[in-house]
């Protein structure tokens, strides 16, 4: 693939295997931004999405974004790639990006906006920028979450045939455009009951405060996934550590004495 100096919406690839759920809605919006049509315009008058995409300029100095989505209904957007993924991602989880604009809005209105977001706010935008929903097996999710690269990405190889993927990050999207070997998603984890026409509800619902202020993310190397990226065909790709990492081991570290002279015993 040529690289694109400023890649954009002329620049998405809609065959890739990520944009498989959002091809069928993307492209025509896409084809009219390229025409020359205003993103906030050609995104709302595709009457997809539960609220309206205006020009960045509407958003008043001093308020915040994602209080003025909750007051207003309505989403500032910038031209190019970040904000467009953000509004085709209105467009197939409306209910998921309903509750996760709630619950920015409900923070922001309990603790203001600050340098530092809140456990909450910060792994909601984690999630929004970056999730990857996956619906996989008992041992193909404990390989992924250990780290278990080689077993997860080969040795189960098979089941990833079967393993339901959803995109949701729009910010992965957008590096997607410009694929590179490290560029890395975090998984939220759909159990297998859920059908996949159910997606939406069933995220809205599990999007609650209290499970993302636990952050049960856990990494990926996106381009790892079996059939997303030819080079991942040879065993050899997944041998980069410094791309598919081993699982940290946290040490327990151990408080000091109060008094610096008593020293413990032989």
């Amino acid at each position: 693939m040529a690289v694109v100096a400023n890649p954009g919406v002329p620049d998405i690839d809609w065959a890739a295997p990520w944009l498989a759920d959002w091809c069928l809605v993307g492209e025509p919006i896409a084809q009219r931004v390229v025409a020359g049509c205003l993103q906030a315009q050609a995104l709302t008058e595709a009457g997809l999405a539960p609220v309206a995409f205006v020009p960045q300029t509407e958003l008043p100095e001093g308020q915040a974004y994602e209080d003025f989505i909750f007051a207003k209904g309505q989403v500032p957007t910038r031209e190019g790639l970040h904000d467009f993924f953000n509004a085709l991602c209105w467009m197939h989880f409306p209910l998921a990006k309903r509750q996760l604009n709630r619950i920015q809005a409900t923070e922001i209105a309990r603790q203001g906006v600050g340098q530092v977001r809140g456990p909450v706010r910060d792994a909601a935008t984690v999630f929004d920028e970056n999730a990857l929903l996956i619906q996989p097996s008992d041992a193909l999710w404990a390989a992924l979450t250990e780290h278990r690269w080689q077993d997860a990405l080969l040795g189960l190889r098979h089941e990833w045939t079967h393993t339901r993927l959803w995109a949701f990050g729009h910010a992965a999207l957008e590096k997607l455009v410009q694929p590179y070997k490290s560029i890395t998603v975090h998984l939220w984890r759909v159990p297998q009951t859920v059908a996949p026409a159910d997606i939406d509800i069933w995220l809205a619902q599990d999007l609650s405060p209290e499970k993302l202020a636990t952050k049960p993310f856990s990494p990926l190397p996106v381009l790892g996934v079996p059939g997303w990226w030819s080079a991942n065909a040879a065993p050899a790709f997944y041998d980069d550590a410094e791309v598919f990492r081993p699982r940290r081991v946290r040490v327990p570290v151990k408080k000091p004495y109060a008094n610096a002279d008593i020293v413990p015993s032989a």
